[in-house]
């Protein structure tokens, strides 16, 4: 057969995409969705602790964090979903029973914890030195410091690195089916795979690839369009240049005054 024919036999069956994409949008897209929101969250909170424990003059709290850091971040994503899933599986069995969907979730969470917290830390060392000394002048403790001025502004710098990290997750999110899924638990890859397995085609494949492009197309453009305002800032409305115009001018009318009294003065 012609290649060319055989690739689009093979890739492009409209029947067997028509067919799998009914379970694909109502049990296999939420469940992509809760794996990585979930993780994104949870991984979130998680970096965020680890960003400060990497930036503190403690070492007892700054090298567990590094090492952290950089175990979470050498092994393999299928290696730590792996080692969570199955290692803990037995706890899992007591606490909530069969369902692996917990584990893949604390999987996903460690992984990306490590890389925002590096992305947290980064953004908090850039913050200017003088921010944090202009808020211990005006009475802030430390921690105060840190948690109303200096870790807002780090973290609206890292915005755009954050809104990747959650597009890398949702792309992860489709190893967890290493965990064993049932049929209702199945995300889009693993949907997929069960319709190429089914019908010997791998359309279905490529029709959950296109699903995780619809999901990752619109974030990427979402984070060049947020990275391009905080660089450029907010244009300001017609409203706000007309305020900022009076503004200014009450502020020269005493000035002009004193001006004009002066000349006068000197006239005389």
């Amino acid at each position: 057969m012609d290649p060319l024919s055989t690739l689009w036999e093979t890739f492009f069956d409209w029947d067997s995409m028509r067919a799998a994409l009914p379970e694909m949008l109502t049990v296999g897209l939420p469940n992509t969705l809760i794996l990585a929101i979930s993780a994104a969250l949870l991984g979130s909170l998680l970096g965020m602790l680890l960003a400060v424990a990497g930036i503190s003059r403690t070492r007892w709290l700054r090298w567990p964090a590094r090492v952290y850091t950089d175990v979470f971040r050498g092994l393999p994503a299928a290696a730590t979903i792996l080692l969570i899933g199955v290692g803990l599986a037995p706890l899992g069995m007591q606490v909530w029973g069969p369902n692996p969907y917990p584990l893949g979730i604390l999987a996903l969470s460690l992984i990306a914890a490590a890389y925002i917290g590096e992305i947290f830390r980064a953004g908090i060392q850039s913050v200017e030195a003088a921010q944090l000394e202009g808020a211990r002048a005006l009475g802030f403790s430390w921690g105060e410091a840190m948690r109303l001025v200096i870790i807002p502004q780090g973290v609206r710098r890292v915005l755009p690195a954050w809104v990747n990290q959650l597009i890398a997750l949702i792309k992860d999110s489709s190893l967890v089916y290493f965990l064993g899924l049932v049929a209702s638990q199945r995300e889009l890859f693993r949907i997929g795979q069960d319709h190429a397995a089914t019908t010997g085609n791998e359309s279905a494949l490529l029709l959950a690839g296109l699903f995780y492009l619809t999901l990752t197309v619109p974030l990427t453009h979402a984070v060049n369009w947020i990275d391009r305002r905080l660089r450029q800032g907010r244009p300001a409305t017609a409203a706000e240049d007309d305020d900022a115009l009076a503004l200014a001018g009450r502020n020269a009318l005493p000035g002009d005054a004193a001006t004009r009294a002066n000349t006068g003065k000197d006239e005389r």
